[in-house]
């Protein structure tokens, strides 16, 4: 599998000049060689572009062009993609040390190259500087079955293989990556848990618009796969965990 990329890492961008170098500089400063760098940006007009030109030679793909928001910014990324892995790094977002994709390799083969690799989260605020574990944690064992209890993995602690990874559904606005997961989960046959952390995420929190209508659309994926009187049931548990954490000022 090492003759060509492992991991195609795939950062989407808009006007993320205050907080993409650190993105960049953890994922060219990998010590595992089998990694293709792409990275999709929307048309920034801020200083987004400089930033990537700036390390041109150490990405392997980027494109900058108008698009349709971040899910369609993402289906050009894969795309593009060659690896035998498809991993999302968010801009802001960084890879936890220099060696977490040699790790995770690691973990691939040990684990017979998986469909689905995934890990824990730690979140991080705009400077880069870690605030705490995700409060969802990674389940031991994950199945298609265990996202009726929400989004227990991060998206970008979710690794699937380039071959069983569909393009994201446009008609989902902030919620297309749950339905993502849960369709390379249902496509995968083996998914491994890494039991590594493997991404700092940037937390940054949804408006109050985005947030109803992020959940409207999770009730929706969950009524199309796990039926709706139990995602009636599950969806409401869901709502006063998500409420009852942000009351507290505990992080998600």
């Amino acid at each position: 599998m090492n003759n060509h990329p492992l991991f195609s890492i795939i950062t989407v961008t808009f006007n993320a000049g205050k907080v993409l170098e650190r993105t960049i500089l953890s994922v060219v400063n990998q010590t595992c060689p089998y990694i293709e760098y792409i990275i999709v940006d929307g048309n920034s007009s801020d200083n987004t572009k400089d930033i990537i030109k700036q390390y041109d030679l150490a990405i392997s793909h980027w494109i900058s062009e108008p698009d349709a928001g971040l899910y369609d910014a993402m289906n050009k990324g894969l795309g593009m993609a060659k690896g035998d892995y498809v991993w999302f790094l968010n801009a802001g977002d960084t890879l936890p040390h220099n060696n977490t994709v040699k790790d995770l390799a690691a973990v691939a083969e040990q684990s017979g190259w998986p469909d689905i690799l995934y890990g824990e989260t730690d979140l991080t605020d705009r400077k880069g500087k870690i605030l705490a574990a995700r409060r969802l944690k990674a389940p031991k064992v994950l199945t298609w079955k265990s996202f009726r209890m929400g989004m227990l993995v991060c998206h970008q602690a979710f690794i699937a293989k380039r071959n069983i990874a569909p393009t994201y559904d446009l008609q989902y606005r902030f919620s297309a990556d749950f339905d993502w997961c849960i369709r390379c989960m249902k496509t995968a046959n083996t998914i491994a848990n890494s039991h590594l952390r493997v991404v700092n995420y940037l937390y940054e929190g949804l408006t109050t618009a985005n947030l109803k209508a992020s959940l409207k659309e999770r009730y929706a994926i969950m009524c199309k796969y796990y039926g709706t009187f139990v995602t009636s049931l599950l969806h409401v548990w869901f709502a006063v965990r998500f409420y009852w954490a942000k009351w507290t000022q505990k992080i998600m």
